[in-house]
């Protein structure tokens, strides 16, 4: 379905810009890092971005089989040659909590 393709090349593209969410992800080091302590999964489920100088990804990922995070993530422009960031994160988070700015 049309859907379904743009909802995964907008994961794709969240992801890349996160520095990649996944096992090896940066930003999964960075938020293990800050919480001290393991996720026995993280997977991104869910995607929003915001445009500024630079760009806001926000990003609801599964860290355990009913504890979500969401976390913004910043990707400088281009020319600025840096990493994606860890800007912020929500722990605490369930399923069916929206996703919105924070």
């Amino acid at each position: 379905t049309p859907s379904g393709r743009w909802e995964k090349s907008c994961r794709e593209r969240a992801e890349d810009a996160a520095g990649g969410v996944g096992e090896s992800g940066k930003v999964r080091s960075q938020l293990e890092e800050k919480e001290n302590k393991k996720f026995p999964i993280f997977k991104a489920v869910e995607f929003r971005s915001q445009v500024v100088a630079g760009t806001n990804h926000f990003i609801k990922v599964q860290v355990g089989d009913d504890d979500f995070v969401h976390i913004r993530v910043f990707k400088s422009l281009p020319h600025e040659n840096k990493p994606p960031a860890l800007s912020s994160y929500q722990t605490n988070k369930a399923r069916h909590d929206e996703l919105s700015y924070f």
